[in-house]
């Protein structure tokens, strides 16, 4: 566990400074959801990185697997982001944050930013532990593993697409709210889908042999997106925003659909 220490307090400072440069870059902007985009690819390359780091030599397949799969996690969820950054409004979340901050926003927006950095370098761990804390060939686990991760961008992939779907549809009106697809089972199956993908680093991670205990540590990247999502900086403020914007159509959204973990539609 020790010599996994370089390689994660790299990845810490390599994250302060993409969050550094994304503070740059939305002030230049004025479109605080490029902090987000910054984010997301940032952890992926610290994660890749962690994750490929020669602690014992060249990199072995389980290691590349980690890689591929934090790669693979962080690519999408970026390029859906800077896709909507780039032709939308900016995100509710930034834009109440500049109305509430007034002329401080500048200011406590590189701090917050640079709070998301250590969140994200909090995460870096599971992915860390996962290419580094079991040997042997790649087996049953890896691939359950694997499979959750998948299933997790996939899944969230879906959501995304139906909600873009649904705002582009010339006949959504402003009261209206996505309630189709897998929106009927979860107010926010995106997110339930992002924190299913991370179940995946503890399965790859944790040594059920009991040889390296340090596995079970990866249990905090799925505690640790859940507690952010819905406590945080995900489900909150968006469910503030839909409150204020459509609050009749929200309620009888609510009142039907859970708020995270799916269910079958009621009828």
């Amino acid at each position: 566990m020790i010599a996994l220490l370089a390689p994660w307090g790299f990845a810490a400072l390599f994250l302060c400074a993409v969050m550094a440069a994304a503070w740059g870059v939305q002030r230049m902007t004025g479109q605080g959801g490029w902090a987000d985009v910054f984010w997301s690819f940032g952890l992926c390359a610290a994660g890749a990185g962690a994750a490929l780091y020669p602690v014992d030599g060249a990199p072995d397949p389980r290691q590349w697997l980690a890689a591929g799969l934090a790669a693979l996690w962080g690519v999408r969820l970026g390029a859906h982001i800077a896709g909507r950054s780039r032709s939308g409004p900016e995100d509710a979340r930034y834009a109440r944050l500049r109305e509430d901050w007034g002329a401080g926003f500048q200011t406590r927006l590189f701090a917050f930013l640079q709070l998301q950095a250590a969140a994200a370098a909090v995460l870096v761990l599971p992915i860390l532990l996962a290419a580094h804390n079991r040997e042997g060939p790649l087996g049953l686990q890896d691939a359950l593993g694997a499979a959750l991760l998948v299933a997790g961008v996939v899944g969230a992939g879906v959501a995304d697409r139906q909600l873009a779907a649904f705002r582009a549809n010339p006949a959504t009106t402003r009261d209206q709210v996505m309630d189709r697809g897998l929106w009927a089972w979860s107010r926010h199956p995106n997110y339930f889908f992002e924190w299913l993908g991370w179940c995946a680093w503890p399965v790859l991670a944790i040594d059920f042999g009991g040889d390296r205990p340090w596995g079970w540590l990866a249990l905090v990247g799925p505690v640790y997106i859940y507690w952010l999502l819905t406590r945080v900086s995900g489900i909150p403020p968006l469910e503030q925003h839909m409150q204020r914007s459509r609050p009749e159509a929200f309620a009888r959204y609510a009142a039907r659909t859970p708020v995270f973990f799916p269910r079958l539609p009621k009828r």
